[in-house]
């Protein structure tokens, strides 16, 4: 098993993921090989919250040029966890 802080990368900051905190959601990039019940255990043992649900998704790449190179953004994996009524994670608490 990997440990708690390579599953969750960073959490992402959006104007619509902080309209997801009215609703007890936050969101966070997290390793593309990780799963939903090792996401639940990774915020539960870093943030001290209990996790009610956990939604992930796969954003694929975007196709980038410089010039006459062509490439892509790699591919990432995101997280929207949900957190039981009455628990709150304090970095988005100053946001």
């Amino acid at each position: 098993m990997k440990d708690h802080r390579d599953i969750i990368l960073r959490p992402i900051v959006t104007e619509k993921s902080m309209n997801l905190l009215a609703d007890n959601k936050y969101t966070f990039l997290v390793d593309k090989k990780a799963n939903k019940t090792e996401i639940k255990s990774a915020i539960e043992s870093i943030f001290k919250v209990k996790v009610e649900n956990v939604s992930t998704m796969i954003i694929k790449g975007k196709p980038k040029r410089m010039g006459r190179y062509e490439g892509k953004k790699p591919d990432r994996k995101k997280a929207v966890v949900t957190l039981k009524a009455g628990q709150k994670i304090r970095i988005f608490d100053g946001m």
